[in-house]
This record gives C-alpha cells, structure tokens and sequence, in this order.
C-alpha cells in the first residue's frame, strides 16, 4: 500500500545499532560506519524518505543520497581518542628530553611517529590520489627505478671505480680551455637561437596582419554591400508610388541623381556595376516618354514604359558621374550606358555584351581587353552614322550624331567586336585609336583627318 506524502502516521525508522555509532580511534572517515553528529541526522531523515514509496519523493531520495555520500567520501575525521593519545605521547617525548633519559625519550618517540603517521596515512593517501592518476604513479615508479639500476650498475660492475681512474687522468687545464670555446659555442648558438625567434615573431606578425587585412577587406565587402542594399531601397521607394509605378517629380529626379553621385565615390568598381545594372535594368537611365504635362512616363502598351530617345526624360541622368572612373573587370551586359561622360574611364576587361553605348563620350576611355560582343555604339547604318554633336541634334533614324566618341581610345586586345563596330571606331577614332584596333583599319578612311 502506498503512503502519501501527507499521511500524518508515518513509519519509524530502524534503530541505528549502538556499536556503529562508536567509530574506531584511527578510522580516516571513508567507511560507511562513519558518521558525525550532522551525518547520523542526515541518516535519519534520509531513512524517514525512504518509506514513502510515492514516485514523486524518488527523484529526490536518489540526489540526497549521491550528495551525502560524496560527502562522507571525501571527509577527513581526526578521533578525539586518537588526538588526545597523540598530545600524551608528545608530552612523554618532551619530558624525557628534560630528564635527559633516553628510555622515556625513545619511547614517546616512537609512539608519537606511530600515531602521526596513522593519522596521516589516509590524507597522504588522499592527496597522492587527488594529485597524481595511476599512469602518472607508474612513470615515477618507473623513473626511479631506472635511476637505481643505473648508480646498481656503475656501483655494483666496477664502472664507478674506471669512472674515478678516468677522471685522474684527464688534463683539466685542457679541459678549461675546451670549456671555454664550449662557452663561446654556446652563446653563438644562443644568438642564433635569438635571431630565429626574432624571424618566427616576423613570421607570425605578417600572418597576422595579412589575416587581419583580409578580415578587413571582408568586412568593408559586406559594408558596402549594405550601403548598396539600402540605395536600392531607397531610390525604389523614392520613385514609385503606393502603387508600384513610375512616379517621379522633378526634386525626387534631383534627390536620386544626388544619391548616386554620392554612392559612386563611396563603392569601388564591382559595387559601380552593380548600381548601374540596377539602374539600366529598371529603365532608371534609359529616356523615357513622358506627358508634356504631367511629366509621367507613358505606357507602351506592351506591360513597360515607352522610350523616346530623342525627348525622353531619364529618371537619373548619369552625366558626368563616371568620368575618369574605374569599372574595369566589371559585368556590363544590357547596361544602358547612353550619351554619359566616360571620358578618361577604366573599361578594360569589361563585359560589355549588347550595351548600349551611343551617343558615349568614350574620349581617351580604355577598353583593352573588353567583350564588345552585340555592342551598340551608334544608330542607324553605319556609312552614315557619326559621333554627337554640341549643336547638332541626333537623327536616330539615319544614325547622324548618333555615334560615340571614340577619339584616342584604346581598343587593344578587345574580344568579339563586330566588324560594323570596328569600322565605326577605325573611320572616327583618328590616328591613335585605329592603331589599337584588332585587324587593323586598311581601307578604312579617316573622316577625323587627325
């Protein structure tokens, strides 16, 4: 039958017999039978637990347990039989050093060596286990071991006396003298010790710092990336309306070009290209029809806004943005790049496959191992087309002043180009840019004349 725990007739505990409660004088405290006055309370109580058999008192009996016992382990009682034993025995010691009789003297002695080392046999026991595992006690038995074999040896085959005629032998003079270039050899050897560590210091200190630079440049890496990120956001939320189109007011035009001419002096050339990717791919650069009064982009018709290269206003105008920039090794594909300024501009090693580059100011660009695959520089045809003009306006149906700016820009090595391409570049380029162009321009004629 189970017995709750709020029963008020609870069982009595067993008697304790009265002989285990009398410990022995030399007991060190780790057997069972050895409890204090705090530990047979404890007992009794754990004893009253114990008879109620309700699981929810289980756990609770299991850890009272466990901790009594470690408890008890590791406790270290001093008899009060033994200690008082002790004091008499060293009192008998000192008095036979005051009668100065040997027999009182050597016994106290002895009796208080026997009682010391009972009573400290069980902390040295102890300590020797708490200090050092079994392997480690192996070693040191071991290691003396060997010492003793080695002096059994040399004592007991006669070595200890060669050793000792060997030693009359020797010339020390010549041995001071080998002592001395041993000294000098060791303070070279401990020079070179000390320019080793030096150079391992070296070492590590430039592991470091260039651990701690690529850390930093991983850091500004995601740095920009979230500049970049919150650029995106912000110019989409700046030139659309509740309702996801293209609302763009004159000061909201400003607001973004002046947030783009900021974010391209603060990113290096990847971060360049993705902005501008963003930014053609979401008509942002491209010239957009607009209502002559309103100003909003018109629908074509066709699920996208309708582009009017010749009256079309652009939600950002590059301008002079890119000028002398760096956008070289960079992805430029379907960038609409149209009539900006990449005067002196790094493009080499770009992919610029079908980019739209007319009407370009690519003066003095370099484009040395660019992808110019699907190109456009021009409109129309291009026995007719020619680069834009201060006072001209652009026909984009002939191609006049439709054309980039090619003068003295670097075609070196570029890949793909196509030959109505290269022509373009060697009949407008002049003479510094039709000496860079792969082929050559033979047969081409020179409409710069310079």
């Amino acid at each position: 039958m189970t017995i709750e725990s709020n029963s008020p007739n609870l069982p009595t505990p067993e008697p304790v017999p009265e002989n285990d409660l009398q410990p022995d004088d030399f007991d060190s405290g780790t057997g069972e039978n050895n409890l204090t006055s705090e530990a047979l309370a404890a007992q009794q109580a754990l004893a009253t637990i114990s008879s109620l058999q309700s699981s929810q008192h289980t756990t609770a009996l299991q850890q009272s347990r466990s901790s009594f016992k470690q408890q008890t382990t590791n406790q270290l009682t001093v008899k009060p039989r033994a200690l008082v034993i002790t004091l008499v025995a060293i009192a008998i010691t000192f008095i036979g050093f005051a009668l100065n009789n040997s027999i009182i003297g050597i016994l106290g002695t002895l009796v208080t060596l026997v009682l010391s080392l009972a009573i400290l046999l069980p902390w040295l026991k102890y300590v020797l286990d708490e200090w050092f595992s079994s392997d480690e006690k192996v070693l040191f038995v071991a290691f003396f071991g060997l010492l003793v074999a080695i002096i059994g040896l040399f004592k007991f085959t006669g070595g200890s006396d060669r050793l000792l005629v060997w030693g009359r032998q020797i010339n020390w003079d010549i041995a001071g003298t080998l002592a001395e270039w041993f000294g000098a050899l060791g303070q070279i050897l401990i020079a070179i010790i000390a320019v080793y560590v030096a150079w391992r210091q070296y070492v590590i200190s430039k592991d470091l710092t260039i651990q701690q630079n690529l850390l930093t440049v991983q850091q500004n890496i995601i740095t920009q990336q979230q500049t970049i990120d919150s650029y995106f956001q912000g110019v989409s939320d700046l030139v659309l309306d509740e309702e996801g189109l293209l609302e763009d007011w004159p000061q909201e035009r400003a607001i973004a070009e002046g947030r783009t001419a900021a974010i391209f002096s603060s990113v290096d050339s990847t971060g360049k290209a993705k902005i501008l990717r963003f930014l053609s791919r979401s008509k942002l650069l491209t010239p957009l029809k607009r209502d002559s009064r309103l100003g909003r982009a018109i629908l074509n018709g066709f699920g996208g806004y309708a582009e009017d290269r010749l009256a079309g206003v652009r939600v950002i105008d590059l301008g002079v943005m890119l000028a002398a920039a760096d956008l070289s090794a960079t992805d430029l594909r379907w960038t609409d790049l149209s009539e900006a300024n990449l005067v002196r501009a790094n493009l080499s090693g770009c992919d610029l496959v079908k980019a739209n580059l007319s009407r370009t100011i690519l003066y003095n660009a370099n484009l040395r191992g660019a992808d110019l695959n699907g190109i456009r520089l021009f409109y129309g045809t291009v026995a007719i087309a020619s680069p834009r003009s201060r006072t001209q306006p652009p026909n984009y149906e002939t191609g006049e002043h439709t054309g980039a700016v090619v003068e003295n820009a670097d075609f070196t090595d570029v890949q793909r180009m196509p030959e109505s391409i290269r022509y373009y570049c060697c009949a407008w380029g002049g003479e510094k840019t039709r000496s860079t162009i792969p082929g050559g321009c033979e047969g081409i004629p020179n409409n710069l004349g310079r």
